[in-house]
């Protein structure tokens, strides 16, 4: 994984926070100083929080029961997360494991996540029937209408996550701040943060926190694509890592089945032979006995003539 530098994270202006009056006092320790009313972030402790949390994501990531839901509802980071997103589902071999939540947040996704999940199954039947004309068969036009709108609604709504199966394991959240109900609920649940936190909101909340400017349209662009690498790094080192040990079982297979034919072969030769050698035994017997028969036969008396 390529290492991020101090002056790609100043270029995409990572360094820029809120203004000094709505800053969290408890984000003092990533503060660098005050300039014009702006505080300036620490470019060294960005870079740290970076590299801790993509550390994390990729060492996660391998595990291949293992998801990730993206959390991102502020208006910059729509196109950014939808782009990254559709990019690293094409890098990742087989099942990606990425989520993405970026309407809002869904009350209740970990807390709740049975309930919850009723409302995928609900989205997955509508569009299931939408798709299959022969399930719309008896209904009016006005009824499959109504389908139609639900299923626009509900996908507003679960569109990226209703083909998850069980609650998230972790959330990448794009402002901790806005997200507060997100990062809330993962406290309490115990499900692992990582979180762009930027000088107004409480890095002590979140697990693995990136101290950086969550409005800029470069700093998000840089911050997302790199933790989402690092998810994807660790997804094709699991499958890389099954593809290794599918090709190892295959080849001991075969060396298993190959040695079995050698052990036969070797059984057959084995008993070739001692039949060859049995025979001549049999024939050589049989004229033995012959040789003795004749030996054991009497010669006839021969007939004595009369003289006269």
């Amino acid at each position: 994984m390529r290492e991020i530098t101090l002056e790609e994270l100043l270029e995409a202006g990572c360094h820029f926070g809120h203004q000094v009056t709505r800053s969290n006092p408890k984000a003092r320790d990533f503060i660098f100083e005050a300039r014009d009313g702006i505080h300036i972030i620490d470019l060294a402790k960005t870079k740290e929080g970076l590299d801790d949390g993509a550390k994390f994501l990729k060492l996660a990531g391998q595990n291949p029961a293992a998801n990730l839901v993206v959390v991102g509802t502020k208006r910059q980071a729509h196109e950014i997360l939808n782009k990254e997103i559709d990019k690293i589902k094409g890098e990742i071999k087989g099942d990606s494991g990425l989520f993405f939540v970026t309407n809002k947040w869904i009350g209740g996704l970990l807390t709740n996540f049975s309930e919850v999940s009723k409302n995928f199954k609900k989205l997955k039947d509508f569009m299931y029937k939408l798709e299959t004309p022969s399930e719309q068969a008896g209904f009016t036009k006005k009824e499959v209408g109504g389908w139609a709108k639900e299923k626009e609604k509900l996908q507003g709504f679960y569109g990226g996550v209703y083909e998850l199966t069980k609650k998230p394991d972790i959330l990448f959240i794009i402002d901790a701040h806005l997200e507060a109900l997100a990062v809330k609920e993962a406290r309490a649940m115990d499900v692992p943060t990582i979180a762009i936190v930027d000088t107004n909101a409480d890095p002590a909340l979140v697990d693995y926190p990136i101290p950086a400017n969550d409005d800029a349209v470069g700093s998000l662009q840089l911050i997302i694509s790199y933790i989402l690498e690092a998810w994807a790094e660790g997804r094709n080192a699991s499958q890389n890592q099954k593809s290794s040990i599918r090709q190892a079982q295959d080849k001991n297979l075969k060396s298993q089945k190959s040695t079995s034919v050698e052990v036969l072969a070797d059984k057959e030769e084995t008993k070739a032979p001692e039949a060859k050698a049995e025979q001549p035994r049999s024939e050589s017997s049989g004229q033995a006995k012959k040789e003795a028969k004749v030996k054991t036969e009497k010669p006839k008396a021969e007939k004595k003539t009369k003289t006269v």
